[in-house]
């Protein structure tokens, strides 16, 4: 019994090994599957190493592979112990992948990353010297509000300070779900200990809500920020936003449509607008103009619980809602973050993007490809996402130079 139970399990985490090293994306109804596999098992490989080997002692003193099965079973075992820390070392490489952003755009990216950063507590987020604020309405809550929508939270250092830099950081969630809580801490927390302020907003969710729902609560989160920033100690003058997926494609659309009135009902002369974005795995366009996606399209989900209409119907609104279709020579900074293995967001449309900015807009646009990241690679700590976030801090602290070199260059 033992060795038939050793074997069964040896086969699940041979397939979650696999899914963390091989890239997969049109896998239909097991995109999910795959994602939740390849992603913690990509980010956790030593983790999940150092979990299987207890298990197998324990199987060892159970008599397990005294049986065919159970040596056939620790056979797999080894070899899936052998993907993942080779995942972890592919992990290390992204030393040399921001080291060559560095080379390319002059950024001074810290690079000393320990080589097992997160292992022991991957999902802590707390901070020495960073005090966390909850819960703040930066509106009234209205119509599609599922509860709490309207709320954000300020992410500072503990001492008394002022004319501080602000991050906005926009949760993923597909528009449906997610959470001020639950992303983008690591970077966050850097950025507090460095003197930064950061806001993580909340705002409606389809299917209550629906485009352009999220995007005026985006707005209506910077305007609250602007009037308030005085009082956590910030400059409201220098407001850089960020987010994953869903938030990585909001956070793109709200630097690409400053002050649109369209997306500001009711507070159309308000100041929305961005000195930069550093938007991670975002999504770009809807329509996938390039046949990038194929069968795998969006758009569906989309016209159903999210525009509430079909893209024929309305072509313009959603070209409005797209960050490809917005794209300027007015566009403020750009660092791109994606992964190469991300099942949900493909890195072919992140290169599209980049492209095109690079095309069209006036200011620098920076873009970090991380080789084997899967989606939602940076809401936790590992080796991957610390690298992910020295190279954000380094464009972003590169941003907030400039303009505090060109204040103090204007106050003389």
């Amino acid at each position: 019994m033992a060795a038939t139970l050793y074997f069964i399990g040896s086969i699940f985490i041979f397939v979650v090994a696999a899914t963390s090293w091989f890239q997969a994306r049109r896998l239909g109804p097991l995109v999910p599957v795959y994602f939740m596999s390849g992603w913690l098992a990509g980010e956790l490989a030593l983790q999940v190493v150092a979990i299987g080997a207890v298990i197998t002692v324990g199987f060892a003193a159970l008599g397990a592979f005294e049986e065919t099965r159970g040596v056939v079973g620790l056979a797999l075992s080894f070899t899936a112990w052998g993907l993942l820390v080779a995942g972890h070392f592919r992990a290390q490489g992204a030393r040399e992948e921001v080291e060559a952003l560095a080379r390319e755009s002059g950024l001074a990216i810290e690079t000393d990353v320990p080589t097992t950063h997160g292992l022991m507590r991957p999902f802590q987020m707390k901070r020495h010297g960073v005090r966390r604020i909850h819960d703040i309405p930066y509106g009234e809550s209205l119509p599609g509000d599922k509860g709490g929508r309207n709320l954000l939270d300020v992410i500072l250092p503990e001492d008394q300070g002022a004319d501080r830099p602000i991050l906005v950081q926009i949760h993923g969630g597909g528009w449906m779900i997610g959470d001020k809580r639950e992303q983008g801490g690591p970077l966050m927390g850097h950025l507090a200990s460095r003197g930064w302020v950061n806001f993580a907003i909340n705002y409606r969710l389809s299917p209550k809500a629906s485009f352009p729902d999220h995007i005026v609560d985006v707005k209506r989160a910077i305007r609250w920020i602007r009037a308030n920033a005085h009082e956590y100690g910030a400059n409201p003058d220098f407001l850089c936003v960020t987010g994953g997926s869903a938030g990585g494609h909001l956070s793109a659309l709200a630097a690409l449509s400053q002050n649109d009135p369209a997306f500001q009902p009711g507070f159309e002369d308000a100041d929305t607008s961005v000195s930069a974005a550093v938007p991670f795995y975002g999504v770009y366009d809807f329509r996938d103009r390039a046949g990038i996606r194929g069968k795998q399209s969006m758009e569906a989900m989309l016209a159903k619980q999210v525009f509430k209409s079909q893209p024929e119907d309305d072509p313009e609104f959603w070209d409005s809602m797209c960050p490809l279709m917005r794209i300027s020579e007015d566009a403020p900074p750009f660092l791109v973050i994606q992964g190469t293995h991300d099942t949900l967001v493909f890195v072919e449309e992140a290169r599209e993007f980049v492209k095109a900015l690079r095309e069209k807009s006036r200011a620098g646009v920076h873009y970090l490809e991380m080789n084997g990241a899967q989606h939602a690679f940076e809401i936790f700590h590992s080796v991957r996402s610390q690298y992910a976030v020295r190279a954000a801090t380094a464009f972003l602290e590169a941003e907030w130079a400039k303009f505090s070199g060109g204040a103090d260059e204007r106050a003389a």
